[in-house]
């Protein structure tokens, strides 16, 4: 009988062979050693378009297997106390990578890597998949700094959602772990019609800024060593990130935001993102560990 029950918790990095993979992997160490998990190096063999001789096959778990071992060598040359383990695996990036996500704590990728760039400049099949269906959250990796002289900002953006609570929590975590200041942001879209009226503009932003100072009241209590700021933004989300100018690290959402997650991981997202370096994290209230 088939052994169906979910594999035991881990930090999961989808491996390559790509540059993007093992920065994603780097990056992910830290979140293994936090949560005291392996840290899980997976890699999917694509099938061939055509049916595989065997000398395809002995090639494709060669590259596998070197693509892992980079990636390994560079893990374990942080010289963290963190458990790897390797999975070599047949079948598309995309589907074995959702199989894996079930159970696991994170699930991390490259921005760029897995062929992930469509022709419009958007992430592609693999990541999508991830952070729209994975039975986890998802970390999309841009880049890994080990000792940043200044750190840059975790951004976390809270809404109407049902997943706000568990993205400004995680967002917390990812600030304490990771030594940065925390920024809340609260972006709001006014209807046509109210757009260019600036006292009823004006009026939104101080009741939003109210609200959200009083929600993180509790947080600066609980965390006294904590930098945190909160932004009342009327507007695009990505319009705020775009003034960033790279002092953001990690962008922390919900998949169930308001404006949906394929604005942050599609074309405009994308762009924003990659022009600040900022990773992003999707996080699921149904589903956050």
């Amino acid at each position: 009988m088939r052994d169906t029950r979910p594999p035991s918790p881990a930090v999961i990095v989808g491996i390559d062979g790509s540059r993007s993979g093992t920065t994603a992997a780097l990056w992910a160490v830290g979140e293994a050693v936090e949560r005291d998990l392996p840290l899980r190096l997976v890699y999917a063999i694509d099938p061939p378009e055509e049916p595989a001789t065997h000398e395809g096959r002995a090639r494709a778990l060669a590259v596998a297997e070197t693509a892992v071992r980079m990636a390994l060598v560079a893990v374990e040359s942080t010289a963290k106390p963190v458990k790897i383990e390797v999975e070599i695996l047949q079948g598309r990036p995309k589907d074995v990578l959702l199989e894996a996500a079930r159970g696991a704590a994170l699930i991390c990728a490259g921005a760029t890597g897995f062929k992930t760039l469509t022709a419009g400049g958007q992430v592609g099949s693999t990541a999508a998949a991830l952070a729209t269906w994975a039975h986890c959250p998802v970390a999309i990796i841009r880049s890994y700094d080990p000792s940043p002289r200044t750190p840059r900002a975790i951004i976390a953006e809270v809404d109407p959602s049902a997943d706000s609570d568990i993205v400004l929590h995680r967002a917390i975590d990812e600030a304490i772990l990771r030594k940065a200041p925390l920024i809340v942001v609260a972006a709001w879209r006014s209807t046509v019609t109210s757009n260019h009226d600036v006292s009823a503009v004006a009026e939104q932003n101080r009741l939003l800024a109210v609200e959200l100072n009083r929600r993180l009241a509790e947080t600066t209590r609980r965390h006294a060593g904590l930098v945190v700021q909160s932004a009342v933004v009327h507007g695009h989300l990505l319009e705020y990130l775009s003034c960033q100018a790279r002092s953001a690290q990690l962008l922390v959402v919900g998949r169930r935001r308001t404006h949906g997650v394929a604005e942050i991981i599609g074309a405009a997202g994308f762009a924003a993102l990659h022009e600040i370096d900022c990773s992003v994290l999707v996080c699921d209230s149904a589903n956050s560990l």
